[in-house]
């Protein structure tokens, strides 16, 4: 059974950091981009980050701000998001997806949402004090 989960969520005061984890099994996430995604109580998803396949081209949202870090082990089928100075407003429910093998990050090609087979379940993320 393929399936992406998530971890390392939780409560941090406003400041604060937290990493969260992205590990697949029952498939590989070599040649898959992985993009984390979140989702506000009452608002739409929206992406976070994507990080290419060999892991040397991210990018980010421009409400990240400096403060996100996506980086990738393929060797451990795991790729991380670094949250540093998080702050109430980036309080929502984080995901981690994977494109199917043969799409890609480029510099000129960004993956549409319907290229992603691969939905982790979500981790809760509350930034209060």
């Amino acid at each position: 059974q393929s399936q992406l989960v998530e971890s390392g969520g939780g409560w941090v005061q406003p400041g604060g950091s937290l990493r969260l984890s992205c590990t697949a099994s029952g498939f590989s996430l070599d040649n898959s981009a992985i993009t984390w995604f979140r989702q506000a109580p009452g608002l739409e998803r929206e992406g976070v980050g994507c990080v290419s396949s060999g892991g040397n081209k991210i990018y980010y949202a421009n409400f990240v701000k400096g403060r996100f870090t996506i980086s990738r082990d393929n060797a451990k089928n795991t790729a991380y998001l670094e949250m540093t100075s998080l702050e109430p407003e980036y309080t929502a429910v984080y995901y981690c997806a994977a494109t199917s093998p043969d799409v890609d990050l480029y510099d000129d090609y960004y993956p549409r949402p319907r290229e992603y087979p691969y939905w982790g379940q979500g981790t809760q993320v509350t930034v209060s004090s």
